[in-house]
């Protein structure tokens, strides 16, 4: 339940907030009272998101970019004057069994899903003060083994490095550091592994409800009120956290 004093007249900016996990996460801060500014890669996916969320702001941005991302961050200090809540979320799927992983498709994942992040981070800062929160989207898979998975869970598993990292060093700023790392989730990303059909799609799907104890898939909506809980005052004292979000499959198996 959406409660409107948590996120009133803060400014939040959720990277990758233009789909799935990302554009639950927007739409609840922005039940919350918050103003929120979303970025993508994407447009028209962009400009549907929007559609959803009155009074939110878009902007197509390639996270790898960094020189676009820095005129991005020197548009929102413009507009907004700082950033109260980040959400890092964007980001690439895919799977490339070992004998078939390339220097092209690792280099291409973990710009965005490693690299391009920590720069995100880093280049927020200098719009944040005591008080504000970054939240990071993780992957179980950045914590166990999964066929095909060698490129992103090696991203994802240095993300949360960095995450605790930046937790560290923020804390005397009194900006706290947290991640969520969903297990599997119902999001359009799914559907977007490059070198996957239909088929294998919907069978990788089977086999990610089976490893799943609650045996579902979860929901964007589900991961949001975990990113919301992090990013809120009710979390004041809690940084450097990776909350699982996964129906029990890395706990439990």
């Amino acid at each position: 339940m959406a409660r409107a004093d948590r996120f009133t007249a803060k400014r939040v900016v959720v990277l990758g907030g233009n789909s799935g996990i990302g554009l639950a996460c927007a739409q609840g801060f922005a039940a919350e009272g918050a103003r929120v500014c979303l970025t993508g890669r994407n447009p028209e996916t962009i400009a549907a998101a929007l559609a959803t969320i009155p009074g939110a702001r878009g902007e197509s941005v390639d996270i790898a970019d960094l020189a676009a991302m820095d005129a991005f961050y020197a548009g929102v200090a413009q507009e907004e004057g700082g950033i109260d809540v980040l959400l890092v979320n964007a980001g690439m799927g895919g799977f490339a069994l070992i004998d078939t992983l390339t220097p092209d498709y690792w280099d291409e994942v973990h710009a965005i899903n490693l690299r391009g992040c920590v720069f995100a981070m880093q280049k927020a800062l200098a719009l944040m003060g005591e008080g504000a929160a970054i939240v990071v989207t993780g992957s179980i898979g950045g914590h166990a083994f999964v066929p095909g998975n060698l490129a992103y869970g090696a991203a994802k598993a240095g993300l949360a490095l960095a995450m605790r990292q930046f937790a560290g060093e923020c804390v005397r700023r009194a900006i706290r550091v947290n991640m969520v790392s969903p297990g599997p989730i119902e999001t359009p990303l799914l559907y977007r592994n490059p070198g996957m059909d239909e088929r294998a799609v919907a069978g990788l799907r089977e086999q990610m409800i089976a490893a799943v104890p609650m045996r579902r898939m979860g929901t964007a909506r589900e991961v949001a009120d975990a990113v919301l809980f992090l990013a809120s005052h009710e979390a004041s004292f809690i940084t450097a956290a990776n909350l699982m979000v996964d129906g029990g499959a890395l706990e439990i198996g």
